[in-house]
C-alpha cells in the first residue's frame, strides 16, 4: 500500500525537503523547462513563487491534504538541524554532503552504471537512492570529491582512500573518502564521521543491567583485552569510545591507534593509522608501549602481528581494548587460535570477549500488534513457548514510512573466568553447557526478548535467529 507513494528519484531531486515540505507540494512529472506538481491548493501566488525559486515553469495537479502529506513523509526527510546555511548552496555536491550529514546519514555512495549514475545514503543500516546524476556530470563530481580529499584525479585505476573536512556555520565533521574502479567509472563511499563524542554514554547503548555490571567490572581490571566483536556498522567503536570515555581522568594515560579517527575525545591521545608510510597497527603498538601508557585502544586486530603485539601490551600491564570480526563473542578464542596465538596466552590475556550487533526499532506510533506465526520464524528456530503476540512494522509520517524509527545495540558478553580459562588452555572450544549453566543471554536472546517487549519486530532480527 505505502509504496504508490512513492515517486522517482529523478523528481525527488527536483526540490530540496524543506521547500517541499513549506510548499506542500510534490513533483510527479518534468520536462527540461517545467515541473508538475500535485498539491492542495492551487493558487497563483504558490505558482509565481515557485517559478521564480526553481526558475521553471509551473503546473498544479490537484490532490487532497492527506494524501500529500503521505507523499511528503515518505519520500523526503526534514532535517534534524536547525542550522540555516545547508541545503541552499547552488553547488550539488555539497548539497548532497549536507544533506546526508543533515538527516542522520552514515554512508553515501556514489555509483556509476551503464546508462545512468545514482548516488545512495545509508540511514538506519538501509540504503536508500536520493539522486540520479547523468552520465556527463558524474566525473565532474567524481573529480570534485577527489580534491577535496586530496587524491590524484588521473589515477582511476587504483583505489585511493582520502579524507575531507566539511565546515559549515555551526558545525564540523569529517568524510572518510574511498574509491574504487568499477567497469563503468570510479564507485565513491563516503563515511561521515561525527566528531562530537559527549552524547555517547554507556549506559545509553542498549547493555542490559547485568550486562552493564558486568562489563564495566572488567574494563576496571587494570591490565588485560576487552575485545568486541561483529560485523562493519555493528556499533563497535561507538562502544568503545564509550569505555574511553568512562575511562578517561587525569590520573590516566590513553592512547588510540585508529583507521579512521571517528571521534575526538580530550585528554586521549589519538593517532591516525597511515599504512602508506609504515605506521601500521602493529608498529604503533610497539612505540606506545615506550609512551608509558595505562590504556591502549587498537581500532581493530586485523592480522596476527597486531593480535601478537596486543597480547605482549596486556602482558607488560597495560589494558588494551579493540574489536575483531567474528559472529559471536565465543567465536573470537578460536579466531584469535587461527591467528596462531597459543592458547595459553589468550587464557592469561583476555578479559571479556563481546558481540554486538544494531537493531531498529519498531515506530511507536504505527507499530501494530498480532498473533506469533511459526512460519515467520527460520525452520530451525525453536520458538520460545511465552511469546504468543509480536508486533510488525506498518509506517506512517512519524518513521517516514519506514515503520522503524532509531536503532539499539544488543550485546552477548562473554567474561573470561577459570572454568572459561581452563577450556581455552585446553583448547576445548564447545562451551554451550556453561553458556546455559550461567544463563549468559547469547545475541538470539536479547533479540528474542526485544521482539517480546515489542521493540523490533521478527523481520528485524530474522538473520540473527537463522545463525
Amino acid at each position: 500500500m505505502k509504496d504508490q507513494f512513492n515517486i522517482s528519484t529523478d523528481l525527488i531531486q527536483l526540490i530540496s525537503s524543506e521547500q517541499a515540505f513549506h510548499y506542500k507540494v510534490i513533483p510527479v512529472k518534468h520536462t527540461n523547462n517545467s515541473i508538475t506538481f500535485k498539491t492542495e491548493e492551487a493558487t497563483d501566488d504558490l505558482k509565481q513563487e515557485l517559478e521564480i525559486v526553481l526558475g521553471k515553469t509551473i503546473h498544479f495537479v490537484k490532490d487532497s491534504k492527506e494524501s500529500i502529506a503521505k507523499y511528503l513523509t515518505t519520500n523526503f526527510r526534514k532535517r534534524a538541524n536547525t542550522t540555516e546555511d545547508l541545503h541552499f548552496s547552488n553547488d550539488f555536491l555539497e548539497k548532497i554532503l549536507l544533506t546526508a550529514k543533515d538527516i542522520g546519514s552514515s554512508d553515501i555512495h556514489f555509483e556509476p552504471y551503464e546508462e545512468r549514475c545514482r548516488v545512495r545514503f545509508r540511514l538506519d543500516g538501509k540504503l536508500k537512492e536520493q539522486y540520479v546524476i547523468s552520465l556527463q556530470e558524474y566525473p565532474i563530481i567524481i573529480n570534485k570529491l577527489k580534491i577535496k580529499a586530496s587524491l590524484d584525479i588521473s589515477e582511476k585505476r587504483l583505489p585511493q582512500d582520502g579524507r575531507i573536512t566539511v565546515k559549515t556555520t555551526n558545525d564540523e565533521f569529517d568524510i572518510r573518502v574511498s574509491s574504487l574502479p568499477t567497469l563503468h567509472g570510479e564507485k565513491l563511499v563516503l563515511r561521515i564521521l561525527s566528531k562530537d563524542a559527549n552524547h555517547i554514554v554507556l549506559d545509553d547503548l542498549g547493555f542490559t543491567e547485568s550486562e552493564l555490571k558486568t562489563y564495566k567490572e572488567t574494563i576496571k581490571k587494570p591490565n588485560g583485552i576487552v575485545l568486541i566483536s561483529g560485523p562493519t556498522g555493528s556499533g563497535k567503536t561507538t562502544t568503545l569510545y564509550a569505555t574511553l570515555k568512562l575511562l578517561n581522568d587525569d590520573k590516566t594515560n590513553i592512547l588510540t591507534i585508529e583507521d579512521p579517527i571517528e571521534y575526538t575525545l580530550e585528554g586521549i591521545n589519538q593517532v591516525q593509522l597511515k599504512e602508506n608510510i609504515g605506521l601500521d597497527f602493529a608498529s604503533t603498538l610497539r612505540t606506545f608501549l615506550r609512551q608509558d601508557p595505562d590504556v591502549i585502544m587498537v581500532g581493530e586486530i586485523r592480522d596476527a602481528k597486531t593480535a601478537n603485539m596486543a597480547i605482549r601490551a596486556a602482558l607488560t600491564g597495560h589494558l588494551v581494548l579493540s574489536t575483531i570480526h567474528t559472529n559471536s563473542a565465543w567465536a573470537t578464542v578460536s579466531r584469535l587460535i587461527d591467528m596462531d596465538i597459543p592458547p595459553f596466552l589468550i587464557a592469561s590475556t583476555l578479559n571479556v570477549s563481546v558481540a554486538q550487533r544494531l537493531v531498529r526499532k519498531l515506530c511507536d506510533h504505527c507499530k501494530k500488534e498480532t498473533i506469533i506465526s511459526p512460519n515467520i520464524f527460520p525452520s530451525q528456530y525453536e520458538i520460545p513457548n511465552d511469546i504468543k503476540n509480536h508486533f510488525v512494522a506498518v509506517g506512517c509520517s512519524h518513521c517516514y514510512h519506514t515503520g522503524y524509527k532509531d536503532r539499539k545495540a544488543i550485546y552477548e558478553i562473554i567474561p573470561i573466568t577459570k572454568t572459561l580459562i581452563r577450556h581455552i588452555k585446553n583448547n576445548e572450544l564447545e562451551i554451550d553447557n556453561y553458556i546455559k549453566t550461567n544463563t549468559i543471554k547469547t545475541l538470539k536472546d536479547n533479540a528474542i526478548n526485544l521482539v517480546k517487549m515489542g521493540i523490533t519486530s521478527v523481520d528485524e532480527i530474522y538473520a540473527l535467529l537463522a545463525v
